[in-house]
């Protein structure tokens, strides 16, 4: 396992440095046509060699299981090559390389800098691959559009908001310098994409997409069977929100009812952040309060705007997890703000869709007992491949499962903020049934943006803003749900405390679920 993670670090050193290995901050990697080919044989080779091995252990079988589901995704994936159709695949790991690293500021000021040095004379050569790789035949419309939003971030996010992050003026004069080339690179980019004429299609199909969910995934079903079980869990909740619909305004149509709720919102974008730092506060103080899981010593969640180069693509909350390979515990919760270039009415739709009444159910999602607690205590789980990888499947379903935790428990204690909360759970199952309809070829873009407009509380912006991103990152949507009944299912099985159980099955890692199950029941 070592020496696969060796191999594994060297071949994606921003993967390596973001994750908080030694020796990897210094270089974007190679992203050549040859780069991704060597990579899928190397695959092919680590698959067969790690399938032969035997484990002594349950701990080393989960390992050695965990790194194979891992690989039969990305072998199978390999028929779907997202280097070869969306440039988001470039833009992305370059903007995490210069951002993650002064953000989590885990070494001296100038280290830092002298890293981001190197990676920005790499830059041009990273985007000039972008443009050789991507085929017209494969490349998507909709996903070059995507990129080319990130693309134009670029220049400002090199020479303004990366050098802003730094203290020492001269060494903020000497990044800014050398930003220049990679900003000219992204100019180029832009221009290039501007005019890049494609006709692929973002649709991954129905096939590929068991396959991720079977092998990758380790479920029992395909998309046929979690199509059925979306809409299955939709229709339960859809009769639940009627209930609590009535005790929001009186009647039983909880679309509705949301929209009342939704036009109480924070004034601006800044009262937002701020009202998602003090319901951050409280999540932490009552998990600690009904003693529902174990923390991570040095644990701190910090409650930031977004930042700007994910704007164009994120409308919603996420988070940034402390590097688990330091000992850093140190997380971000990212609150949506808007693109600069947004209307006042954009602004205002976005502050509708973070509502006074929702916020409870996102920061314990974003925080606490969600991703925060979650990716800071799994950083002191002692086997290293479990702080590597881990599946949406089990971090997203945990984050949804502590949702219903915490309603079990009473956190949401008026209609207003229970309402919320299922909708938030009514809005996963949405995503269930309109992910595997686009990829399996049974919803236009236009029927799933009715359906995420008219079948949950989204905003038509902000349900525009969903379906988009569905279609650039197929299977993901589905694993919040998903994961949560799975989650649940488990715990029936579960001989022990709450708080063992989740201290268990969320402590080893963010596994399949399968391999959770197992970890769980030994």
């Amino acid at each position: 396992m070592d020496e696969f993670l060796k191999w594994y670090f060297s071949d994606h050193p921003i993967v390596a440095a973001t994750l908080g290995a030694d020796g990897y901050d210094h270089t974007l990697g190679d992203w050549t046509a040859d780069a991704w080919h060597n990579r899928e044989r190397e695959q092919v080779r680590w698959l067969e060699r790690l399938s032969a091995r035997e484990a002594s252990t349950l701990d080393d079988a989960i390992d050695r299981d965990l790194v194979l589901s891992q690989l039969r995704g990305a072998i199978a994936e390999a028929a779907w090559p997202e280097w070869r159709r969306d440039p988001s695949v470039y833009l992305g790991t370059i903007f995490t390389s210069m951002y993650a690293p002064f953000q989590h500021r885990l070494k001296p000021e100038p280290e830092l800098v002298s890293a981001a040095l190197s990676r920005l004379a790499e830059v041009p050569g990273v985007l000039a691959a972008c443009r050789a790789n991507l085929d017209p035949d494969l490349a998507a419309p909709l996903l070059v559009k995507r990129g080319l939003g990130q693309a134009r971030t670029g220049r400002n996010f090199l020479t303004r908001t990366i050098p802003s992050m730094v203290e020492d003026p001269d060494l903020r004069a000497r990044l800014a310098e050398a930003a220049e080339p990679a900003a000219r690179a992204f100019d180029e980019l832009v221009t290039f994409l501007e005019t890049f004429e494609c006709g692929g299609t973002w649709r991954m199909g129905e096939r590929l997409y068991t396959t991720l969910l079977r092998e990758r995934e380790m479920l029992g079903y395909g998309a046929a069977e979690l199509h059925e079980k979306g809409r299955a869990a939709w229709a339960e909740l859809d009769a639940r929100m009627q209930e609590v619909a009535v005790q929001v305004n009186g009647s039983r149509d909880w679309r509705a009812a949301m929209e009342f709720l939704m036009d109480d919102h924070p004034a601006t974008l800044d009262e937002m952040r701020a009202e998602y730092e003090a319901e951050t506060r409280r999540a932490q103080a009552f998990v600690r309060e009904h003693d529902l899981v174990t923390f991570a010593d040095g644990e701190e969640c910090l409650v930031l705007p977004s930042a700007e180069y994910n704007r164009p693509v994120l409308s919603v909350a996420h988070y940034m997890a402390p590097p688990p390979l330091s000992s850093s515990r140190q997380g971000v919760f990212f609150v949506p703000f808007t693109p600069d270039d947004f209307s006042p009415d954009q602004v205002r739709q976005r502050l509708r869709t973070n509502a006074h009444a929702q916020m409870p159910s996102i920061a314990v999602h974003e925080a606490y007992p969600g991703h925060h607690w979650h990716l800071s205590y799994i950083a002191e789980n002692p086997r290293t491949v479990r702080k590597v990888f881990r599946t949406p499947y089990f971090t997203e379903g945990w984050a949804l499962y502590v949702e219903k935790l915490l309603q079990e428990h009473g956190y949401f204690d008026t209609p207003a903020t229970l309402l919320a909360h299922l909708d938030f759970r009514m809005f996963r199952a949405a995503r269930i049934i309109v992910d595997t309809a686009l990829h399996c070829e049974e919803m236009s873009i236009e029927e799933a943006e009715s359906f995420m407009s008219t079948k949950s509380s989204l905003s038509p912006g902000t349900a525009q803003g969903e379906v988009n991103r569905y279609c650039a990152w197929p299977t993901q949507a589905p694993s919040y749900l998903t994961g949560a009944i799975e989650i649940d299912r488990i715990r029936e099985s579960f001989r022990g405390t709450l708080k063992e159980f989740h201290d268990r099955i969320a402590g080893s890692g963010g596994l399949p679920l399968g391999l959770a199950e197992q970890v769980a029941l030994a």
